[in-house]
Parts: structure tokens; sequence; C-alpha cells
């Protein structure tokens, strides 16, 4: 393999802005040529190790040129960074430039992981004309997710932990520049190595030495509801203006786990063309945003669960072959969709996504008004309960129920991510936990799963949470997935409604997206409170402006989950019976 790498070409956007791009060029030219745009720094060389990437120097020898830019505002590049802004018009002239290169054929594609899959989305909704795309563990809609949530929580851990780290790296290039304050990166360094404190303060807006770098911190905090600001920058919002197609890839445990199977099934079928519909492709493993090995200190899932057994750059040369080469039979011989099914520990090819067999079976909470803790009376039957009753917890925003695992960005001691063991959770009395008899037929669980609670509370605006949990025979509850809701926006995510203290009403709730089988021996469990914190910022109860009310502010709610023959308070799962 012989190739030419051209370092630090600076590149020059419409406003005269110049981004640093590395390009490596194959020997044979004009060539197809893949672009990853990213704020991490082009040099990064963990980026040659991430599992979900494929291999760069494979790409170079199957004939593409690759080039690597870095984002506005970041690493050697000029400009400033705000996330999400600049990316549209940025990506689009940089492709331009790319078309103009003698050894570009002129067919453009895509990758990469997180950011990375927020460029590509940008680039396309600007209707760049690129000719496919790989995006992994990433988003179409900024608001459900990373910013905020699919029931419109703040999704905390998240936004703090990401914008903290960005606000360090920034700290960083700017003492290189000779300009950067080196007391600032301190402390920036202290809050990524011990993150509790400053995830706990409240307001949480209040984050002073991330201020002092990003003046747009206060910008997407002073939007929680999913208005016109947050409609504009969604791709998925304008799913017919996309005409590409698009290899997905995501992890039942990443924090966009629910909108990678979303982006693959609207555009499946809302993409503008016959061709884009169906080039849409879709890959999720046991993985979460960093960890894509399969390996966890609560469960493994086997040697195949690694992403690394998979062939994922394969997959993606075959990718690019059908849409940049045309090669007709590139992708002969596999499904749209490849699904690593949980529980039997096994991949699957599938022909849709959802299954197009999935079964959606209503299980009912039934109780005798003790449902809170693992010991209490809390149980799930497909049978509806003949009597009504209800479970009532304390919710208390300074005593909230800790994330144990699950869908967090960056491991730490605290809120490691993935497949944890919750029983420490439902130690607790503001945790109600609804369990199913010991199943004596393994059930598969596969699709998109959905609570509806009828609840109310003493307080205009609450939250509550749901957490589906694999009890093993040796006592493990492993969490599958979950969601919340924030009751001001249970009619819609724009407009804000508050609840009428004591007054029950219909909340559904998102638990996105898993595949399990329950085996012989196991227990379903359905979890539900009203805090999952750090995951997701803390209610108030207030119905004020959550992320600018001090401690002393919040108050504590009484809130009530109603079950019975007018309350059909359910979890609802796709079950798949082959």
């Amino acid at each position: 393999m012989t190739f030419t790498v051209e370092k630090d070409v600076m590149v020059a956007m419409r406003d005269g802005v110049e981004l640093a791009t590395d390009a490596w060029i194959p020997s044979v030219t004009p060539a197809p040529t893949l672009l990853v745009r990213l704020p991490y720094g082009k040099d990064l060389p963990q980026l040659l190790a991430y599992g979900l990437m494929p291999n760069i120097f494979a790409l170079v020898e199957a004939g593409y040129a690759v080039v690597y830019q870095d984002c506005r505002g970041t690493f050697r590049s000029g400009g400033e960074f705000v996330p999400m802004l600049n990316e549209p018009a940025d990506g689009t002239d940089t492709i331009a430039w790319l078309v103009r290169q003698p050894w570009c054929d002129g067919n453009i594609g895509s990758y990469g992981a997180s950011y990375l899959g927020f460029v590509q989305w940008a680039s396309v909704s600007a209707g760049a004309p690129v000719k496919a795309i790989a995006p992994a563990v990433t988003t179409t809609d900024y608001y459900t997710a990373p910013w905020y949530s699919e029931g419109g929580a703040a999704s905390w851990h998240t936004v703090q932990s990401w914008t903290t780290q960005m606000a360090m790296i920034e700290t960083l290039r700017q003492l290189g520049l000779g300009s950067g304050d080196p007391q600032l990166l301190g402390e920036l360094t202290g809050m990524m190595a011990d993150p509790q404190p400053h995830l706990e303060a409240m307001p949480p807006s209040r984050q002073p030495a991330v201020e002092k770098v990003w003046p747009w911190w206060s910008e997407l905090l002073s939007h929680p509801a999913r208005d016109t600001w947050w409609q504009g920058l969604s791709v998925l919002d304008r799913a017919e203006q996309v005409t590409v197609p698009a290899l997905h890839i995501g992890g039942w445990f990443d924090i966009f786990a629910a909108n990678t199977a979303r982006s693959f099934t609207e555009l499946r079928a809302r993409a503008g063309t016959a061709e884009a519909r169906e080039g849409q492709r879709l890959i999720i493993g046991p993985w979460d945003h960093l960890n894509s090995t399969g390996i966890y200190p609560d469960r493994r899932f086997g040697l195949t669960a690694d992403a690394i057994t998979q062939d994922l750059t394969g997959q993606h040369v075959r990718f690019f072959d059908r849409w940049l080469r045309d090669r007709r039979g590139a992708l002969d011989g596999s499904a749209p969709v490849k699904i690593f099914v949980m529980g039997i520990d096994q991949w699957r090819q599938e022909q849709d996504w959802p299954l197009p067999d999935t079964r959606y079976v209503p299980y009912y909470l039934h109780s005798s008004g003790r449902a809170n803790t693992a010991a209490g009376d809390g149980e799930l039957s497909t049978e509806a309960p003949a009597q009504t009753a209800a479970d009532a917890f304390l919710y208390d925003p300074r005593r909230p129920v800790p994330t144990l695992g699950g869908r967090v960005m960056l491991p730490s001691t605290a809120n490691a991510a993935g497949p944890v063991d919750q029983r420490p959770a439902e130690t607790r009395d503001d945790v109600l936990c609804f369990t199913s008899p010991v199943l004596t037929e393994p059930l598969e669980v596969t699709g998109h799963v959905s609570l509806t609670l009828y609840a109310s509370s003493s307080a205009p605006d609450t939250n509550f949470t749901g957490k589906l949990v694999d009890v093993f025979p040796d006592g493990r509850a492993i969490f599958l997935t979950d969601g919340i809701i924030r009751a001001r926006y249970r009619k819609s995510l724009a407009e804000p409604e508050p609840l009428t203290p004591g007054e029950p009403c219909q909340l559904d709730l998102d638990l996105s997206v898993t595949s399990n089988v329950f085996l012989p021996g196991h227990r379903i469990r359905l979890e539900v409170s009203s805090s999952n914190f750090p995951r997701f910022d803390r209610n108030t109860n207030t119905g004020g402006i959550i992320a600018d009310e001090p401690a002393d502010q919040a108050t504590t709610a009484v809130n009530r989950v109603l079950h019975g023959p007018s309350y059909p308070s359910q979890l609802i799962l796709p079950v798949i019976s082959r």
C-alpha cells in the first residue's frame, strides 16, 4: 500500500476562516473521497483505536482518499467553536473544495462517530453533494439527544461532562497560542477529575469555569422546550430533504440509542429519494458511547460482542463501494438491519426495524399500594388489574435516585455506563418496583419500549422515570433501557403545561430501544421513580426555570402512580415470537 499525506492544508470557508485539513491520498487517483470533520483534533491517536470507526489505512488500501479536518475554532483551525451552528456551511464549503482537488473523482462520502456524525447530518441538511454517509452513535435531533431527551428533561451528565471536556481542550489550545489562563485550565482539569460536585451544583446553569470559556453555554440551557430554535437545527424534522443512503451504527447502551433507531426508521420511510430510502442500513451492538467491547463488570456478552469481531471496516468499505463506486453487488448477502440480541448473546440479521413481526404486549402494573422497593408487592402481569390502587412516594430533588450505569457518556467511578446492577437503587422507598413472576419460557423483547402511567403529583411540575431491568436467578437486576418525562411536556415538548396538583393525568414515557431475551428463571422488572441523576437533571417541582433555580427554591413532591380498571398503567413490550 502506497499513499501520500498532505498535512495542515488550510481550506478557506465562505467567510474567510481557514480550517486545518489532512488528506491521505492513495497511489491511484482520482479516487472516491471520504471526509471526517471533528472538534477533538485530527491528530488524536485514539481515533485509530476507536472500535466504531473504520481503519483509515484499510480505507486507503481499498482505494479511497481520506480527509480529516479540525472543525472551526478547534485545534489548528481558525474561527470560534459553537456546537452545531457552523457545521452545515463549513461542511458544504469543504466538500466544494474537495471536488476541485485533482486526486478526488467527485464521489464523496463521510463517516465518524458522535460529533463526527453531527457534522455529517449537517452537511446533508445543507444539500452538500455527498453520496453516502456512515454516522455512528450520533443524532439527527439535537434536542432529544444529546442536550435534552425524548421526555424533555436535560441529559445532564452528557451535557455537563462534554461541555467541560471541550472547555478544557479549548483552554489548552489558547495556552498553545499564548493567550490561555493556566489557572482556568487547572480548574477545568479538576472538574474532569472529580465531576460529582459540579454535577450536583444548584442552580445547574452556574458552571463558572465553563461559562468563562463558552458564551453559548447559557444559550443552550435557555431553550428547555423543543422550541423553534431546536426545530430549526433538527435534520429529522426535514427528513424529506435527505437524499443520501446512510449506514447507522449504534449501541444499546449509547446515549443516542433511541435516535439511531428512529433515524433509520424515519429515513427509510421519508427520505427524499427511493435510493436514499432503500439505502438506509442499521447496526446496533451491546455497546455504550465509548466502550464497544461488550465487556462490563456486571455483564459480559461474549466474544462476538466486541465490535472488532464484526469487521466494521469491511462493512464501511462495502457500503461505500456500493454508493460511491456503483458496485451494485457490494452489499449482496447482508440484510439492511443487523442487531445483537442480548440474553442469547447472538448477532442476527433482519429486514427492517422495528421488526415486522413485533407484537406490542401490555404488562399491567399491580400492587396493593406497597410497591416501594424491590421487596414491596409491585407486580407486572399481562392481566389487567381488577382493583384500583395507588403507590405513593416522596420525591426530594436534594436526595435524587442515583444513576447506576445505563446511558451516560463519560465513564467514571460513580456513573460507569452500560448494563449495571440496579439493586442499590431498588432498596430506596422512592423507587417503585413492579416485577413479573419467574419466567418458565424464554421471552424476546426487541424494539421500542414504552410506559403509560396514570399519575398525580402534589406539585405543579415533576418528573416520572421508567427503567426496564432483567432480574437474573442470582438476584442481579441488570439495566436494559430507560426513559423520563418532565410532566410539563406530557402533551407537547414545545408547549409546556403545568399539572393541576393532586389531579391524575396520563403520562406516556418513551423508554428507548433494546433487544433482550429474558431467559427461563429470569424475571422482568420495571422501576418507576421521579429522578435518575445525574443522567437527567433534577426537577425542582416548582414549575419554574429549572436550570436557574438554587437548592433553597427546590421543593419536595408527593407523587402517586395509579393502576386499576380506570387507570390502566402499563409497560408496553415489543415481543418477538418465532
